[in-house]
């Protein structure tokens, strides 16, 4: 791979524009220390320029939020026929977007928590205070606000009184207009890795996860020292073998590539629940992706380093 050119795409104008850079510095590094030409461009516009005049021989997307995972880079690279390691356009859409990836993985039979979607117009047109009664007699008490779309859990707060409602929907709508309130699963928080071979879509070890504040926000994430991981999660046979198979069923329901990165919560009486797919995952120091790719004795290069071989003889 010497001679193979390999961009890497980085930062954006999401908010996860840093941990994004930080992704990018990361592997290309690993890329680099694998005997690739490797180049950290961002998604300005000097890019559609870049990619004509400085074609690489592929590209890695390691953007996160926006355009970097909702399909809009995805098609612009796939209109100039440009290879590259991760998800397609289409099915970036379906993961993206959370409550259609939760209602995938419930119609193919997999547990995921009770929710319900609703835009911030629902609220002003109906009576703010009206829906979110109506919104707890339905899920009760804790429950989870996220914006239906958006990734490193930023705008995500756990809600155990009715009085603290109010405030937790302004800031989650601060990151989108449409809010998912979930009901609050307490269990053991993981987060599995699959990574795409000869042999189809492999989940690597799974992460358990374990923040010093009990919830597992954008601090917790990317703060070192907040959270405590554990490779391979601190699980029986049984949960272990179960949040695999729903890690590789969630890549393959979706119609995912390469590589994701699939959030559960198993429960104290062992039922695994998904919450939701990241395709272009963290690469930092306290991300969990590397930590699965290291439990599984293998490298950050050496992984993408296969994956940039499958994209470009695709």
């Amino acid at each position: 791979m010497v001679d193979r050119t390999v961009a890497v795409l980085a930062g954006g104008l999401s908010h996860e524009r840093d941990i994004s850079l930080r992704s990018g510095r990361r592997l290309s590094a690993a890329l680099k220390s694998e005997g690739f030409d490797t180049h950290e461009w961002d998604t300005d516009a000097s890019l559609l320029e870049r990619l004509r005049t400085q074609r690489p021989d592929a590209v890695v997307v390691a953007l996160h939020g926006g355009e970097g995972e909702n399909g809009s880079v995805q098609t612009v690279l796939e209109m100039l026929d440009v290879p590259f390691v991760g998800t397609g356009s289409q099915g970036c859409r379906r993961a993206w977007d959370k409550p259609t990836a939760k209602s995938l993985l419930a119609n193919a039979g997999f547990v995921t928590p009770s929710w319900v979607v609703l835009p911030h117009s629902m609220f002003r047109e109906l009576g703010a205070q009206a829906v979110l009664d109506a919104m707890v007699e339905r899920l009760g008490l804790p429950l989870i606000l996220k914006p239906d779309q958006g990734g490193s859990a930023l705008g995500t707060q756990v809600v155990r009184e009715a009085a603290e409602l109010p405030a937790a929907m302004v800031g989650c709508f601060a990151y989108g207009d449409t809010v998912l309130a979930e009901q609050y699963v307490d269990g053991v928080e993981v987060a599995v890795t699959v990574v795409e071979g000869e042999d189809g879509p492999q989940a690597l070890p799974a992460v358990e996860i374990v923040p010093e504040s009990g919830v597992y926000d954008f601090t917790a994430r990317y703060t070192a020292g907040l959270t405590d991981f554990f490779t391979p999660a601190r699980l029986d046979d049984t949960a272990a073998k179960a949040v695999a198979e729903l890690a590789v069923a969630a890549h393959r329901v979706m119609g995912l590539r390469d590589i994701s990165r699939t959030d559960a919560i198993v429960a104290a009486d062992g039922t695994v629940n998904f919450l939701a797919v990241n395709l272009s995952p963290g690469l930092t120091e306290t991300s969990t992706v590397p930590m699965s790719i290291e439990a599984a004795g293998k490298s950050l290069g050496g992984v993408f380093s296969e994956l940039i071989s499958r994209a470009i003889a695709r």
